[in-house]
């Protein structure tokens, strides 16, 4: 089992900037790929971002790309998102994810096994 717990969430003003932390604990060993994922009310959980643990290889979601960060310490076992130019489109519950997930499946949530309780984030205009 893989636990991990969220943080960073809060209010911001259109154009500021948030890092989510997400620590992860357990079984780590048994994850390849950690990632963010949102979720807004009435919308589909999307994916945000992913981070291939081994290499640091990233993969964005058209919508946060040059906007957005994902990054990890392997050593503490803890992936971060630096969100900048936030806009209120953003707003949303950002959930942390791990997993094995395949090539092409890298930001699809139900490919992933393990989630976090999520942090909010709010954007306002």
């Amino acid at each position: 089992q893989v636990q991990l717990v969220e943080s960073g969430g809060g209010s911001v003003q259109a154009g500021g900037s948030l890092r989510l932390s997400c620590a992860a604990s357990g079984s780590t060993y048994s994850v390849n790929y950690m990632g963010w994922f949102r979720q807004a009310p009435g919308k589909e959980r999307e994916g945000v971002a992913n981070i291939y643990r081994g290499s640091g290889g990233t993969s964005y979601a058209a919508s946060v790309k040059g906007r957005f960060t994902i990054s990890q310490d392997t050593a503490k076992n803890t992936v971060y998102l630096q969100m900048n130019s936030l806009k209120p489109e953003d707003t949303a519950m950002y959930y942390c994810a791990a997993g094995r997930p395949t090539y092409l499946r890298q930001l699809v949530s139900s490919a992933y096994n393990y989630w976090g309780q999520g942090t909010q984030v709010t954007v306002s205009s």
